[in-house]
């Protein structure tokens, strides 16, 4: 008896979301290499953290695929096509690569509406949040970069920028979570 409970169409957009997560943890781990190699240690240690973070997501989805009966499959990913030559285009890359993402997730919970899964629906609804709070933190980095100076930041703030990132948290306070006595 089959007991997959996913369609062989969402079971192949859950694999498919399962590789990007896997190529952002790639992405992450490049990009925490070439910051480190630059003398941004604190930035590198960022980066490699939220590199473990996206590989945590694909094993989360990889989990559910089998909890649903289906066969999750481990695919190739590329290696990062290209570098950053400088901070800016460092965090410009991290917050376009967490839109795509984004996307593809948006694209998830599409499929699951037209298709009545509701348990994948529900299931994709954890990963919009962790979206909303993975692009505010991307928006912080270069917001943080222009505080600093941006690309004419003096090194002693690059220094301080990095010092900060080095120890800062991975989660974001979002807005829904605000109230009167506690804004932030």
């Amino acid at each position: 008896m089959d007991t997959n409970r996913l369609s062989k169409a969402m079971e192949t957009s859950l694999i498919k979301q399962m590789t990007k997560e896997n190529q952002a943890s790639q992405t992450y781990l490049a990009l925490g290499i070439w910051a480190d190699t630059k003398g941004y240690g604190g930035i590198g240690n960022f980066l490699f953290r939220h590199a473990q973070e996206e590989r945590n997501h694909m094993i989360k989805i990889m989990m559910y695929i089998l909890e649903r009966g289906g066969e999750p499959k481990v695919e190739a990913v590329e290696a990062p096509k290209k570098l950053p030559k400088n901070i800016t285009e460092c965090f410009n890359m991290v917050f376009e690569h967490e839109v795509d993402n984004t996307n593809a997730i948006y694209n998830l919970v599409n499929q699951s509406m037209e298709e009545k899964d509701w348990a994948t629906w529900n299931f994709a609804q954890w990963f919009v949040k962790e979206q909303i709070e993975e692009e505010k933190l991307a928006m912080q980095l270069i917001d943080k970069l222009k505080i600093a100076g941006g690309d004419r930041a003096t090194d002693e703030s690059l220094f301080e920028l990095d010092k900060y990132l080095e120890n800062a948290s991975d989660e974001v306070t979002l807005a829904r979570e605000s109230t009167a006595d506690k804004p932030e």
